[in-house]
């Protein structure tokens, strides 16, 4: 199945609306399906039910309660609020994933995003922006337009630190719901700036049991 995940989320995301259209007229059809054969993709000869039912939940884009920490790091502060971060989703019950944009492509990456249900964006700022791999990452990703995602920003700096701003702009307009404003670290984090990012995981965790209760949650931003 990760191969069918990683087909859909790469190439038919953007496509979402239409793949509720056709699931439902499929269904509406009520046809004995021995088969499905598409033009592109995984071949199913057995249990084709099984990847109409995969292609029902990710048409919607329905994440699996759990969140990802997708960073990129230039000495290491970033990926230490990272971790972090992770403690604090840990801390509400989260299941979570880290990800290092330096040693993982962003079609992995996107495969990831389909089934999650909160992303959180760490990256130091460089030039007054985030580092190339996020950039195009996020360009990447605002491409498919995933939606139904909590998120939230983290990011270290020198001077200016714009970073966590433009994270948190382009989750926005991915119409994320942001649960919180962002945490920013000047140079290397210490005790207590790491507490404050393990505050920020706790926040995304408690935001993403209430999403999942059914309750709703509004944007910070």
């Amino acid at each position: 199945m990760y191969e069918c995940a990683k087909y859909y989320a790469n190439i038919l995301t953007l496509y979402s609306p239409l793949v509720k259209k056709l699931i439902a007229k499929v269904q509406e059809m009520n046809l004995p399906i021995r088969m499905i054969a598409p033009d592109h993709g995984v071949v199913w000869r057995t249990n084709p039910g099984k990847i109409l039912d995969a292609y029902s939940r990710w048409c919607v884009h329905e994440g699996k309660g759990n969140a990802l920490i997708i960073y990129d790091t230039m000495w290491h502060s970033t990926e230490m609020m990272a971790k972090a971060v992770a403690d604090g989703l840990q801390d509400e019950g989260i299941g979570y994933k880290l990800i290092d944009l330096r040693v993982n492509h962003r079609s992995d990456v996107m495969t990831d995003v389909l089934e999650a249900s909160a992303i959180v964006l760490g990256c130091p700022t460089l030039n007054n922006g985030m580092l190339p791999r996020m950039a195009g990452f996020l360009m990447y990703m605002r491409g498919l337009r995933p939606t139904n995602k909590i998120g939230a920003a983290f990011g270290s700096y020198g001077w200016s630190g714009e970073a966590v701003k433009l994270m948190n702009e382009a989750m926005k307009e991915m119409k994320f719901t942001i649960c919180h404003e962002g945490q920013r670290v000047q140079y290397v984090p210490e005790h207590t700036e790491l507490g404050e990012c393990v505050e920020l995981g706790r926040t995304v965790g408690r935001s993403l049991n209430d999403f999942l209760a059914g309750k709703e949650i509004e944007s910070v931003i």
